[in-house]
């Protein structure tokens, strides 16, 4: 199930860098965050979906690609997004 299309905006918006960013890195962490936390929950009343827990898995991973670009190339960045998001508490 994707976001809704107000939900998205807000997430969008709360993660600009400034006003026609839809693409960066943070914008990108938060959109695949907040779907990774809807299907973890997903996961709590329907334990045998196999086909979207390997969604999930594929989420994960394009994330932490994700994360581990803005550590390489921006750490304050990354740091920021880290403390905003509260991944890897």
């Amino acid at each position: 199930m994707a976001l809704a299309a107000a939900a998205k905006r807000q997430i969008i918006t709360g993660n600009q860098n400034h006003k026609t960013d839809v693409g960066s890195p943070e914008v990108q962490i938060a959109l695949l965050s907040t779907r990774i936390s809807q299907l973890t929950e997903h996961f709590k009343t329907h334990k045998h979906d196999h086909s979207s827990r390997r969604g999930l898995l594929s989420l994960v991973a394009r994330r932490r690609r994700l994360l581990t670009y803005l550590k390489n190339n921006t750490p304050e960045r990354y740091k920021a997004v880290l403390v905003k998001l509260g991944i890897r508490h």
